[in-house]
């Protein structure tokens, strides 16, 4: 059932040198099962360097530059942690900008642990039920957000995630988000 309702479906994966590792190449693998297309869109030029436990992980290719993409260019958003990857997103003007054309337009949107945090900025969750790693509480709800302490919240079509201790529960939750996501949005159409 997912691998036809996501076939060619344009995911995008936002991340910056130091994201969790684990985070992006798990729901890629997943994704790229489900018959979907992710890209890694990067403010890095080429490669991009993971995190892995307590040291630099591996490096990936990028396939395009977070400044030449817009939201209408995918499907869904996947917002991987990493403390030092948000925190270099955090401050790119292109990640608000397509952040919250995400938001604005109902698209699926799946964040984990510190990528929580991401959803801040936009200014957008106000009223949204949300988790994430402890560090992001405050300022999701300095925006508005209605924190929750389980692990996986789903509120409409942006699926949060505490940690990714149970990667394949979240993996599982990301899939149907997203097929909902996308039945939704066809509906519409």
């Amino acid at each position: 059932m997912t691998e036809q309702l996501l076939a060619g479906k344009n995911i995008a994966i936002l991340v910056a040198n130091g994201f969790e590792e684990v985070e992006m190449t798990e729901p890629q693998r997943a994704l790229l099962k489900a018959g979907a297309k992710p890209k890694v869109i990067s403010p890095e030029q080429g490669l991009v360097n993971g995190w892995h436990g307590a040291a630099w992980g591996h490096y990936f290719p990028t396939d395009r530059h977070v400044g030449e993409v817009l939201a209408a260019d995918f499907d869904l958003l996947v917002l991987p942690g990493g403390d030092r990857s948000v925190a270099k997103l955090a401050g790119n003007p292109h990640t608000r900008r397509i952040i919250g054309s995400f938001v604005d337009s109902g698209k699926g949107i799946v964040a984990f642990g510190k990528g929580v945090e991401l959803l801040a900025l936009v200014e957008r969750i106000k009223g949204r039920t949300v988790t994430g790693a402890d560090s992001a509480k405050a300022a999701l709800e300095a925006a508005g957000a209605k924190w929750s302490d389980d692990e996986i919240v789903q509120d409409r079509f942006l699926l949060t995630a505490k940690s990714n201790e149970d990667m394949s529960g979240l993996i599982d939750a990301m899939l149907r988000n997203f097929v909902a996501a996308v039945e939704q949005r066809k509906a519409a159409a």
